[in-house]
């Protein structure tokens, strides 16, 4: 196998092909590497490769055996792995001696991990430009951002370095840089897949674990190899009827759909992106399904202000702990400006500020549920605007206080942190481009624990209106 035919393989299509024998693991590693040495420089989005990975292989009846990884250099980790976060307060900090959960779940699936990708910041940030690692570029233009907080993986994945990598999303980190990078970016349920054991409910709530992927059939593959709890979860939610990649095969039957162009918050939305809701929901109408303009109401300015106080007090935790783990200070020498900003508001906050925060959202979770009575989806776009110039959302504004920081980062991503609140599936489907040829991802968000609805619309957009599997950068 040579660069050019990996690069059109996607991590299921590869797969086959290492199970028939038409490549080996090796030559799929090595493959990957030099993709990695050609285009990391450039686009800076893998911070390690790991030289050794493939002696690890497991049988090659899992669904993966011996497809390259990335994995997010962020919450997930293998026993005593190099772990920075993207902060330069864990500067060579060492995971404990365990693997997570889901890096288990991700071995036992096939997957080779062959390094780890570039973060914001504890991954508050849309974008991925860090004072420790620098900016990570978009393969479709190396002036733009690439999306957050799982920029390094989008970014390495449209590069075809690998076909699908690991990512997070506690407020659209999986779905935000899927847009701007032209790949499918599915956050799961809440509960859908395993968080252990350094987390319970990690960010209160708000963050669940998955990836980015090229194809839908991809996306449905990795769920089915990775979804249920892990050992010691608190809470189990109920397993799907039948396997995701079934789900692909049948019929949507015809669905309710609303669509909006318009944020609760009242941003600013390109007109772009505008077109791009419009255009996708003629795409659905063509398809057969019942599609008018509708969306959930809630009370945005108490929502805003429950999201902020999770994200301070996490990032104050987070902060404290590390802090302690590596005995080194925490000032602007070892966090940049806005996440010192948020530790100093996040370590202010009373825990009834945080009790009142999970409260605001249980009652938004129930508003919005009632919305999806009517609806069995709901379009929205991803982002208000196509992917901007590096350096436009600087997470080292020392002139942001923390409140101004979470309202410029929302402004950006005012559709995706809603169903970080709620729980409820949601995906990025790269159905729009700019007049610049920059990706516009769309976004569908389904009832709660109904992943399934998701796939067979996905498959259908992606049957019915193909998109580029890889960047411009690959080609050049």
């Amino acid at each position: 196998m040579n660069v050019s035919e990996y690069i059109r393989q996607d991590a299921t299509g590869l797969a086959q092909l290492i199970r028939d024998g038409e490549v080996t693991a090796a030559e799929a590693q090595t493959c990957a590497c030099q993709v990695i040495a050609r285009h990391n420089p450039a686009i800076n989005a893998v911070v390690e490769v790991f030289p050794t990975a493939v002696a690890s292989l497991p049988s090659v009846h899992a669904p993966f055996a011996g497809v390259p990884f990335l994995v997010k250099d962020l919450v997930i980790h293998a026993a005593g792995q190099t772990m920075e976060m993207g902060s330069r307060l864990c500067l060579g900090f060492k995971a404990p001696a365990h693997d997570t959960d889901l890096m288990r779940r991700f071995r036992q699936a096939g997957l080779v991990t062959t390094g780890r990708t570039t973060t914001p910041e504890f991954g508050y940030c849309p974008t991925t430009e860090t004072v420790l690692c620098g900016p990570t570029r978009n393969p479709w233009d190396l002036a733009r951002m690439p999306g957050g907080s799982s920029g390094g993986s989008a970014a390495a994945v449209a590069a075809g370095m690998v076909p699908m990598a690991h990512a997070n999303d506690g407020g659209g980190s999986i779905r935000i840089p899927a847009s701007c990078c032209g790949l499918v970016g599915l956050k799961p349920t809440r509960g859908r897949t395993p968080t252990g054991p350094d987390h319970h409910d990690p960010l209160s709530g708000l963050g669940v674990e998955f990836a980015v992927t090229r194809t839908v059939r991809d996306a449905a593959a990795l769920l089915d190899a990775v979804q249920g709890p892990g050992e010691g979860d608190g809470y189990v939610i109920p397993p799907p009827t039948r396997p995701y990649t079934k789900e692909l095969q049948a019929a949507p039957g015809r669905l309710r759909i609303g669509f909006t162009e318009h944020a609760w918050s009242g941003v600013f939305i390109d007109p772009e992106v505008c077109a791009g809701v419009r255009r996708s929901a003629g795409q659905l109408a063509a398809l057969g399904h019942n599609v008018e303009e509708a969306r959930p109401e809630f009370d945005h300015a108490r929502y805003l202000d429950a999201t902020h106080i999770i994200w301070c007090a996490n990032v104050a935790a987070w902060v404290d702990q590390i802090a302690n783990l590596t005995g080194r200070k925490v000032d602007d020498s070892t966090l940049e400006a806005t996440t010192l900003a948020c530790w100093k508001q996040g370590r202010a906050y009373k825990a009834s500020d945080l009790l009142g925060a999970l409260a605001a959202n249980n009652e938004i979770s129930r508003k919005v549920a009632a919305f999806f009575r009517d609806y069995d989806l709901l379009l929205t776009p991803v982002t208000a605007q196509p992917p901007l110039l590096l350096g436009t959302l600087n997470a080292n504004d020392a002139t942001l206080d923390a409140r101004g920081w979470t309202e410029k980062a929302f402004a950006f991503c005012p559709f995706t942190a809603l169903f970080n609140t709620t729980g409820q599936p949601a995906i990025s489907l790269p159905l729009h481009r700019s007049a610049a040829g920059l990706p516009i991802g769309m976004q569908l968000a389904g009832r709660w624990g109904d992943e399934a609805t998701l796939f067979r619309v996905a498959r259908q957009l992606e049957e019915a209106h193909p998109w580029p599997q890889v960047a411009n950068v690959v080609k050049s």
